[in-house]
């Protein structure tokens, strides 16, 4: 073989050998170009001004789970990152359990307000709609209030509808229901009284679209992350008035979000305001731990609901505090917030 051969071999062996780093590469992300990381594809495109994610679609930042900017999604929704750990649910009824939860996540900053809901859904259903007697607060947005008055039926059809309209991949399955048809999913179609068919609704925990948080994600996000830092009684303090519209502060109405402070991952109103759904079937005990990536019970006809209300005393605020409510019925006191991948 004559020396341009050889050359030419040995350049072919090069890119060989750079091919096979860059698949490895990938696979070490899960593969896919970071498809299963969770990470950088929500990460890329709403980071490109804050100076560490610039690499992040290489992978070289996301296995390190650096690259988690907050953004804002094309509807939207500001999407904080919540990193993964381990933290103590409850006491409720007198018991505690270790839950470990081993994936990040992105949570809403804010509960879903009525104009996100009327935008993705075609309808505004809350009974503060700003009409004749329900005016939101002086000084304050009428489209910036939560939605409420949706049923649990309507806050999953919700997030898989916001889902399709973003590109994302849908959550839920309910049979007889298209995933990439955003029409099925309007408020308008959606059950407004027990259906057989959508209690038997399945979730796929590893799609990268919006979905309700499980009551563990919940109380985790609420309690401030890894380890509770804190320990409050509310999400973010000890003092009720600071973090939370409660019946003693909200004048007997919803109020704009955000208004009160954040917690300690910038996340707001996660005491008072608006109940907050939440994915689980509600179940009168924790079980035995420790629990990881806890989804709740097996069995139930009611969900959770947790943080309490602007129209409830300050006590129902306190981050263990957790009631069921019928997944068909809706509520003036009961709204919800996002979280993904």
């Amino acid at each position: 073989m004559n020396r341009t051969g050889i050359y030419r071999v040995c350049i072919a062996f090069i890119a060989i050998i750079g091919l096979v780093f860059f698949a490895l590469a990938l696979t070490s992300c899960g593969g896919d170009g970071c498809g299963d990381c969770g990470i950088c594809e929500i990460c890329a495109p709403g980071c490109d001004d804050c100076g560490i994610c610039e690499d992040c679609d290489i992978c070289d930042l996301c296995n390190k789970k650096t690259c988690i900017c907050p953004f804002t999604s094309e509807y939207g929704v500001e999407l904080v990152w919540v990193p993964a750990g381990s933290f103590t649910m409850g006491p409720y009824n007198e018991v505690t359990v270790q839950v470990n939860l081993t994936q990040g996540f992105f949570m809403s900053k804010f509960l879903v307000t009525q104009d996100l809901y009327e935008e993705v859904m075609g309808t505004n259903p809350s009974y503060f709609h700003g009409g004749d007697g329900r005016e939101p607060a002086t000084n304050e947005e009428q489209g910036k209030r939560p939605v409420e008055q949706v049923n649990w039926y309507r806050a999953i059809a919700f997030c898989n509808r916001l889902s399709i309209l973003e590109g994302l991949t849908p959550v839920y399955t309910v049979e007889g229901l298209s995933n990439t048809d955003a029409s099925v999913w309007l408020h308008s179609v959606v059950p407004g009284t027990t259906n057989a068919t959508w209690d038997a609704l399945t979730a796929n925990w590893n799609a990268n679209g919006y979905r309700l948080p499980t009551e563990a994600q919940w109380e985790y996000a609420a309690k401030g992350g890894n380890g509770s830092p804190g320990n409050f009684t509310y999400s973010g303090s000890n003092d009720a008035d600071t973090v939370a519209w409660h019946s003693g502060n909200s004048s007997s109405i919803t109020r704009e979000v955000g208004k009160k402070a954040p917690n300690g991952l910038g996340i707001y109103d996660m005491s008072g305001n608006v109940w907050e759904w939440c994915w689980d079937r509600h179940a009168a005990d924790y079980p035995i731990g420790p629990l990881t990536n806890y989804t709740g019970a097996d069995t139930g006809n009611s969900r959770v609901r947790r943080g309490g209300s602007y129209n409830n005393a300050a006590a129902s605020s306190e981050l263990v505090n957790r009631s069921p409510f019928e997944r068909s019925s809706d509520s003036v006191v009961l709204g919800f917030r996002v979280v993904r991948r």
